[in-house]
């Protein structure tokens, strides 16, 4: 059955001219990716929110740590079945009922904030909820690019939904800090559920074929086993999600690491640490416009593993840095490097799939967003014993010995060729 993105690229010629954003020509990614910028802004409204109201309450970063780790723990849990659902049942409904949960769940959360009732345990329990929604939405959102999108195009696809999701990390959080000092947080969560209620609209507006599953013979757990064995006994994705699961553990966690690297190595304050956090949202906004601009990489294999060892040669880089001039383009190059090594590790996995299990394979995937407060943790330990310079080399050294390894025995994604 030929996909409706396939239909309308053998329909519409090809276009001349600049190609970066070549995949919204197609109606219904362009609908999906205007709602993932809807999607992502009220996700950045929402973690600045949370992380200033739980600190004002409650005046301890241990509590922050805890409402973070509150929403990523379903992300870890419930990641792999989101990915089975988006295989067992309809997308687009799926996508409306998480999308509308979200909605209804921000909005009573305003209510509670504004009427002056919030306890820590609001916060805790709707940092659970939300991160519930979002491990069931993930996989199946991911998972309906392919279907939107020609093969060609969908190297560009995913590097324009990195590029917008990372132009609203960057204008995010000083939005919603602005909104706090204006407004309140109460009023932030208003704002955060029309967002959602913008996501809503878009989906309705979708058009995806609706299919009854074979899945719905066999029990969830059976399909969940289905899939794992399906990577397991696929050679090249099983390094793939090495690929995707491993850097997340030791090397993109160097976040965590900056806010002592600026106090104690760079000497730095407030302003320089923003100037940080900053920089590595820019690289990545710039390289996904680079990678979306090109026309298409038969090498992904190599690029993927090129990017990899990049990004741990610019952590070893940046652990030398001494001063903040120096370090600022190093967190350019980190994130840049990172997120073309993220974005071809998810548009080579999307190749590698067929429909039928890529749900559940996108569900495995995700995890990855679920390892991170593991990742931060272990980048936190290393930082304590030693210090924030030696943590952010060890760091580097592994993901840059972990590239070599692979490029050394893993030729079926050395040579990996996917058009």
């Amino acid at each position: 059955m030929a996909h409706a993105a396939e239909t309308e690229s053998r329909e519409r010629p090809a276009q001349g001219g600049i190609t970066t954003f070549r995949s919204l020509r197609h109606r219904n990614y362009r609908l999906l990716w205007i709602g993932s910028l809807f999607s992502s802004s009220g996700l950045w409204l929402q973690q600045v929110t949370l992380n200033w109201l739980t600190f004002s309450l409650t005046g301890s970063s241990f509590a922050v740590g805890m409402t973070n780790g509150a929403r990523s723990i379903p992300l870890l849990l419930l990641g792999p079945i989101g990915g089975v659902m988006a295989d067992r049942y309809d997308k687009k409904r799926l996508m409306l009922f998480t999308q509308l949960f979200q909605m209804v769940v921000t909005f009573l959360f305003a209510i509670v904030i504004v009427a002056g009732w919030v306890q820590i345990w609001h916060i805790l329990v709707f940092s659970l909820v939300s991160g519930m929604a979002w491990a069931l939405n993930m996989p199946v959102r991911q998972s309906t690019v392919p279907q939107m999108v020609p093969r060609e195009d969908l190297m560009n696809a995913m590097a324009l939904n990195s590029a917008g999701f990372n132009i609203t990390r960057i204008i995010g959080p000083a939005i919603a800090g602005l909104m706090i000092s204006t407004m309140g947080p109460g009023e932030n969560f208003f704002i955060q559920s029309a967002a959602y209620l913008g996501v809503t609209v878009t989906v309705l507006q979708l058009t995806m074929p609706r299919t009854r599953s074979v899945m719905r013979d066999a029990s969830v757990m059976a399909n969940l086993k289905e899939g794992a064995s399906y990577v397991w006994h696929h050679g090249t994705l099983r390094t793939q999600m090495a690929l995707a699961l491993v850097p997340v553990v030791v090397a993109l966690p160097y976040i965590s690491v900056l806010p002592d690297f600026n106090a104690t190595i760079l000497d730095g304050d407030e302003v320089t640490f923003g100037l940080m956090m900053g920089a590595p949202g820019l690289g990545a906004v710039v390289a996904t416009l680079v990678l979306a601009s090109l026309e298409n990489v038969d090498r992904k294999g190599l690029l993927l593993l090129a990017a990899v060892f990049l990004l741990g040669i610019s952590l070893i880089l940046l652990s030398t840095s001494r001063s903040i001039w120096m370090a600022l383009p190093l967190l350019t190059i980190v994130g840049a490097t990172q997120m073309v090594y993220m974005t071809t590790n998810q548009t080579v996995v999307q190749l590698s799939t067929p429909e039928a299990y890529r749900g559940r394979v996108m569900g495995i995937y995700m995890l990855n967003q679920g390892m991170l407060p593991l990742g931060s943790l272990f980048a936190g330990g290393l930082a304590d014993v030693f210090d924030a310079s030696i943590a952010l080399a060890i760091m580097g050294a592994l993901v840059a010995l972990l590239a070599m390894t692979f490029y050394a025995r893993a030729g079926t994604i050395r040579n990996l060729v996917v058009t």
